[in-house]
């Protein structure tokens, strides 16, 4: 047999039959992997690796799956937001990952096993962005509004202020001072 990417429950590499592919369905997910997964805690599987997806940001997920080159199944506890709440803790250290749509009911011969939750990763704003404003002098007679040489003034010296070398994007927004 040839050797394929896989690993044993100690992390040896393991034997598998060329084009072995793991496409699990929903319900097959929850019955044969998630509930053996809940009920016992020393449950381990070939295919499905464990990982803190609050500690874990989503470019290093392909190094932490068992297998899988464009799908990647991970066994992650459920971490509360309140110790006596009942909210989900989906933080991570540069974002978050949030709900979206609507959660898809999983069936086996007519009984509910479980749902499914799609969700995608949101941005923290205050990592990705820093706004601040800069002041120019106010309105004036003979101001037609704001120079060239004044937004560059003002760009300078913000980013001095911030210690910062350079901005991506300045977005200029001129306030409707008076009808002109």
């Amino acid at each position: 047999m040839e050797r394929l990417c896989g690993f044993s429950t100690i992390d040896e590499p393991i034997e598998l039959p060329p084009g072995f592919r793991f496409h699990p369905t929903d319900e097959e997910l929850i019955t044969h992997y998630l509930s053996p997964k809940a009920l016992n805690i020393d449950f381990s599987s070939i295919v499905v690796g464990e990982v803190d997806l609050n500690k874990v940001e989503p470019w290093d997920l392909p190094w932490k799956a068992k297998m899988g080159e464009k799908e990647w199944y991970f066994f992650c506890v459920r971490d509360k937001k309140y110790p006596t709440g009942s909210r989900t803790n989906r933080a991570t250290n540069s974002g978050y990952w949030k709900a979206t749509g609507k959660d898809k009911e999983i069936y086996r011969a007519k009984t509910l096993v479980g749902m499914k939750k799609t969700l995608e990763l949101g941005w923290k704003r205050s990592d990705i962005a820093i706004s601040t404003k800069i002041l120019w002098g106010g309105p004036d007679p003979k101001n037609k509004g704001l120079s060239r040489k004044h937004i560059l003034e003002g760009t300078k010296n913000c980013l001095k202020r911030l210690d910062m070398e350079y901005v991506d994007v300045l977005y200029c927004h001129r306030p409707n001072i008076g009808n002109r």
